[in-house]
């Protein structure tokens, strides 16, 4: 089934201008999902603002947005004010700035997003700006407003298309060095590196998807098929296995590496 866009609107480098359309890349429709319910009537339960002080239930139109300055104190911003502030970037993508690939960390990633033409007048336009970057190594840095606000995001050329990544701000974005500090800064063991270069080897494969399944989805499905035969015909709830005993977990590191290569080598054969 054909995924509606999420945004449309237009590609601009310059004088260079093409109609596009924006996808979600990931999907979370597949997840189990629940409701909450009255457990004695099995009636789902809806929620409601209400008053934190009165109790009394807040109509849409009394809802307002509110900056905390202090305790008990805000300051009130109405819709006027906050759509006062909207800029060009809600139907426009205006690459600004390019800068390489490699230059643009991970953590600074947020959510993926397929961009595509979404007109075939604007395929050789689209193409253009494409296959300049892809040949270049590089990226395009632009902003757009996503679901009301203003977010930087990162053009990369894919394939056919470009994935726009949305990006994290650098207030968002935590100092590594504050929580890497208190490791030493001692060397690895000259003896237990080639163990532990033998091990990745040996566990080495191409990247597949089926390494990142979600396990305990798999199990919500189980718990709730046996849920669904269960109304069908009664059945006799089985006692619970008695807990075991956590395990002791404090082993010599060069003795388990051992171990570890000596069972990788055992299995392959």
């Amino acid at each position: 089934m054909a995924v509606r866009p999420y945004w449309k609107g237009y590609l601009k480098l310059s004088l260079v201008t093409c109609p596009v359309q924006m996808m979600p890349a990931t999907s979370e429709s597949e997840k189990v999902r629940f409701h909450t319910l009255n457990r004695e009537t099995q009636n789902r339960v809806v929620s409601h603002y209400v008053d934190s002080v009165t109790g009394k239930e807040v109509r849409d139109e009394d809802e307002v947005k509110g900056y905390q300055r202090g305790e008990n104190e805000y300051i009130i911003l109405e819709d006027e004010e906050l759509q006062s502030i909207a800029l060009d970037s809600t139907k426009t993508i205006d690459i600004s700035t390019f800068t390489p690939r490699d230059s643009v960390e991970w953590i600074w990633l947020d959510t993926p997003y397929y961009l595509s033409p979404n007109d075939p007048v604007g395929q050789e336009a689209f193409s253009v700006i494409r296959d300049a970057m892809e040949g270049q190594d590089m990226v395009g840095i632009s902003r757009l407003v996503i679901s009301r606000r203003e977010r930087a995001v990162m053009l990369e050329p894919r394939g056919k298309g470009i994935v726009l990544w949305t990006l994290r701000y650098g207030d968002e974005v935590r100092d590594e060095d504050t929580y890497f500090a208190g490791i030493d800064d001692e060397t690895a063991d000259s003896e237990m590196m080639p163990l532990v270069q033998q091990l990745i080897k040996k566990q080495t494969q191409h990247w597949n998807p089926k390494m990142v399944i979600d396990p305990v989805q798999d199990r919500l499905l189980d718990i709730i098929a046996d849920k669904k035969k269960a109304l069908k015909k009664p059945s006799k709830a089985k006692p619970s296995a008695p807990g075991k005993a956590a395990p002791n977990n404090v082993i010599n590191i060069m003795d388990a590496l051992k171990k570890s290569v000596a069972a990788e080598t055992r299995s392959s054969k």
